[in-house]
């Protein structure tokens, strides 16, 4: 499969061992540039990622970050095994000295690198719908829908995942990455490519806990509902509640727990699971 390999190990159990092989998540750096008018290519870093999707990858990664809102702002985008860059047109947003990362960005760290936090807590994304409303059945069919999607976590129990769900939970598009901060810039690029954004009336759901930075990606292409089958950290309860999302955490078949946003989610008087406003 790919996105995986097999790995020679020795496997204990009970006392006794065994030879064989086993299937890991691959783990990859790429090299990320942008090409801008009437400036030399400038190199946004590398990136630790699971191969496959890169294209997507620097799309969703380049609209989290605020260069792009749209793929009208990309003219090509040229792929190598290990390196990636756009070419971007005169109304993108690039500016190399916010936007440079000066380390290496870890498949666990979407925002390393950066040498300022003024801009982290500031997101400028587009408003988020204010009708959309969802239920307790459908937090738990989100879940359930992005399980059967993460085939790479169930070979090797090293990807992180997230879809676009629609009302009733059913799944639109899925992507796995050994990064959560990737998995989600994939499944933004995706978008992005084709002309999706922003994103209005759908929730997105993680598979692990809901970070700052994924709050941030989400917000900013549009998802009014955000889900995480984790727990949220308090820069991303923070940030939900700045921006007017819905936080769900902890979610599972038959609870969940609202952090902010609880305008959105129908909660009958006999529920039993905690809401937070």
């Amino acid at each position: 499969m790919e996105g995986t390999e097999e790995k020679p190990v020795v496997r204990l159990v009970s006392g006794r061992s065994t030879r064989e092989p086993d299937i890991v998540s691959v783990e990859a750096a790429l090299s990320m540039a942008v090409s801008f008018p009437e400036m030399d290519e400038q190199s946004l870093g590398l990136t630790m990622r699971t191969p496959g999707q890169d294209e997507q990858l620097i799309l969703g990664y380049l609209h989290s970050e605020g260069i792009i809102d749209s793929i009208e702002h990309v003219t090509e985008v040229n792929a190598t095994e290990d390196t990636i860059t756009a070419h971007l047109t005169e109304a993108a947003n690039f500016e190399p000295n916010e936007h440079v990362r000066r380390s290496t960005i870890t498949s666990s760290c979407g925002i390393c690198g950066k040498d300022s936090i003024s801009n982290l807590l500031h997101v400028h994304g587009p408003p988020l719908s204010e009708s959309f409303k969802v239920n307790q059945q459908d937090v738990s069919n989100a879940v359930t829908n992005l399980g059967t999607h993460q085939n790479a976590f169930k070979l090797t129990g090293g990807t992180h995942a997230c879809a676009r769900v629609l009302p009733g939970g059913a799944v639109i598009d899925a992507h796995e990455d050994i990064g959560r901060h990737n998995a989600m810039d994939k499944l933004i690029g995706n978008a992005v490519k084709f002309g999706q954004t922003p994103i209005k009336e759908e929730m997105v759901v993680v598979s692990g806990r809901a970070s700052f930075e994924l709050v941030q990606k989400a917000l900013r292409a549009g998802f009014p509902v955000f889900i995480s089958v984790g727990a949220p950290s308090s820069l991303a309860v923070d940030l939900a509640n700045e921006h007017g999302m819905t936080l769900i955490s902890f979610a599972a078949e038959t609870r969940m727990t609202v952090f902010s946003g609880s305008g959105r989610v129908e909660i009958p008087q006999s529920a039993g699971y905690s809401a937070r406003p």
